[in-house]
């Protein structure tokens, strides 16, 4: 109960006239003085019960200001982090009444240590640990979750090229079993302006917190989490093995899987690992880039500093596992810093596999473009490597003439790759010659019973059922058309760059 003295003097007020009240009407209907009696000793009681509770009131007035004292004190501290004062300590800190919810009120108490207490400018923003924008299934309970941080790049972006490359060589139960995260950890977002507040220091500074961020999000996705970037290409059946590469290991000690020699490229860690990395990097992320300090971590954990290095890493050596080939290369050449060229290569990597699902039906090949070195029509024709050429011109060809006449029934061909994604056809037009079939003109060649040619006509018999878009060629071939003599792709315009043919598909017909 709180009163103020002035609702304490009116109730007083009140009471002596309701006493008087009650003894004049005591008196005129002659009742006995006793009753006087028993009424002043009620008034008396309940003008102490009065006392006792402004007493309580002001008691209570006091904790209050002491409350506001408190908030006073921490909004200045709060002020005095935003200025710069590295004079701060974790008693102090944990008085903070943000951080209730995730420390006891109770004083005195031990209090352990938050993702906040390491980026205390996150409490300036209460949604600072939160994407500012989630687009996704909220899927979870895979075996394997790749994570992928992005920025913008002033010349050219890997990361369309990236994810291609990593969801194409999943089969589809793989992508069932699997998640890949992608941070757009662009510095004008919610969360980056957030974590890097106050923050003065190089870029890799920033990055460590990317990557604390993304494996912080993704650790409860999946039993394993994998570390990736943005630039980079990936080896068929990558998936599968490295699963089986982890579930095929004799002991579950081990901390890093490493599937690419190069930074922290195809780094693979327990899910329930994670916590003490992210709490170890958020702890030194201004110091040392995340490899190097992945490598404290290990010599933490089992080096002995009376046991000399070679014994420090045959402990590391269990703990840090590698596996040859490498799955992942890294092909960006534009660093995210403006002006910075970076030619890092995965030695163990080594010619990427091409796939071998379906084999080309026999043909002669030709072209009129000039070939750049070894990458010829012919390997990129078996799957054996792509086709490389000079800048192509109008009126060049590439041109495939079947040994037998065949019926197709569709056809695929990607140009440009992750190392050169600018190196593509364009303006590119798929035809198709039939072996001397009168039907195919009646049937395919006309719409309804109007003669107007469904398939343009070149004046050398050859007819054009697709085109390139966005370095891509695909579709049915018509069955009207019969068996071909030859499938060819005609360049229409001149084209500024070099082109790549990285994929040729033809699928016969049953």
């Amino acid at each position: 109960m709180r009163l103020r003295n002035g609702t304490f003097l009116t109730l007083l007020l009140f009471c002596l006239c309701a006493f008087l009240s009650l003894s004049w009407y005591a008196a005129l209907s002659g009742q006995k003085g006793d009753v006087v009696d028993v009424y002043q000793r009620e008034f008396l009681a309940l003008r102490d019960r009065l006392h006792a509770a402004e007493q309580e009131s002001l008691k209570r007035s006091k904790e209050l200001n002491l409350v506001l004292d408190e908030i006073k004190r921490a909004v200045s501290e709060r002020q005095a982090l935003r200025d710069g004062d590295g004079n701060r300590t974790w008693g102090r800190l944990t008085e903070d009444p943000r951080l209730k919810p995730w420390n006891s009120s109770h004083r005195h108490v031990l209090h352990l240590p938050t993702v906040f207490h390491h980026l205390p400018h996150l409490l300036a923003k209460e949604s600072s640990l939160q994407p500012a924008v989630r687009v996704g299934q909220g899927r979870t309970g895979v075996s394997v979750v790749m994570g992928i941080p992005s920025v913008r790049r002033e010349v050219h972006s890997y990361l369309t090229d990236t994810l291609h490359s990593l969801i194409s060589e999943l089969s589809p139960q793989e992508k069932e079993d699997s998640v890949i995260v992608v941070l757009i950890a662009e510095t004008d977002s919610q969360y980056t302006s957030a974590v890097t507040e106050n923050i003065k220091a190089l870029w890799r500074t920033k990055q460590n917190l990317d990557y604390c961020f993304l494996m912080m999000y993704a650790q409860s996705k999946g039993i394993y989490y994998v570390q990736l970037e943005d630039d980079i290409v990936a080896k068929p059946n990558y998936l599968s093995t490295m699963k089986n590469f982890a579930l095929q290991q004799p002991s579950e000690d081990w901390m890093i899987l490493e599937f690419s020699q190069l930074g922290f490229i195809g780094k693979m860690f327990k899910s329930l690992d994670l916590s003490l990395i992210v709490e170890f990097i958020l702890m030194f992320y201004r110091d040392k880039p995340i490899d190097w300090l992945l490598d404290h971590i290990l010599w933490v954990k089992v080096c002995n500093p009376e046991k000399d290095a070679k014994h420090c890493d045959r402990q590391k050596a269990n703990l840090r596992i590698r596996f040859k080939p490498s799955l992942f290369q890294h092909v960006g050449t534009h660093s995210s810093l403006a002006g910075k060229i970076q030619k890092l290569k995965d030695k163990d990597f080594g010619k990427q596999a091409l796939r071998k699902e379906h084999v080309n039906p026999p043909a002669e090949v030709s072209t009129s473009l000039k070939t750049y070195q070894h990458f010829t029509l012919e390997k990129a024709y078996l799957r054996e490597d792509f086709f490389w050429a000079f800048t192509p011109a109008a009126g060049d060809f590439i041109r495939f003439r079947f040994f037998q006449p065949l019926r197709l029934e569709r056809f695929f061909f990607r140009s440009g790759n992750i190392e050169h994604p600018e190196d593509k056809l364009f303006n590119t037009s798929v035809e198709v010659l039939p072996f001397d079939n009168p039907q195919s003109d009646k049937e395919a060649l006309q719409e309804g019973r109007t003669a107007t040619l469904r398939y343009p006509r070149s004046p050398d018999g050859y007819l054009q059922i697709g085109s390139f878009y966005k370095g891509v060629a695909e579709g049915e071939v018509d069955p009207a058309f019969g068996p071909l003599e030859a499938l060819r792709l005609s360049i229409q315009t001149d084209s500024p760059v070099w082109v790549i043919l990285s994929e040729i598909f033809l699928k016969k017909a049953d």
